[in-house]
């Protein structure tokens, strides 16, 4: 994914309670009008449960 910076990711989970699971990461950042690139990288992240901002981007960052 080509272009995602973690400012980006920030962007798309502005609002988001933690800990969450994926599922609802997806749902905040269609709320917030991320790209469908930023969704779908979400969406594909083998992790489920989530603990706070930088667990989430470790998870995307880590995973390319």
């Amino acid at each position: 994914m080509a272009g995602t910076n973690p400012i980006e990711l920030q962007k798309a989970l502005k609002n988001a309670h933690y800990p969450t699971d994926k599922q609802h990461l997806v749902e905040v950042a269609r709320k917030n009008r991320a790209s469908n690139d930023v969704v779908e990288k979400i969406s594909d992240l083998k992790k489920d449960r989530f603990d706070s901002p930088a667990d989430v981007q470790e998870a995307v960052f880590r995973s390319k």
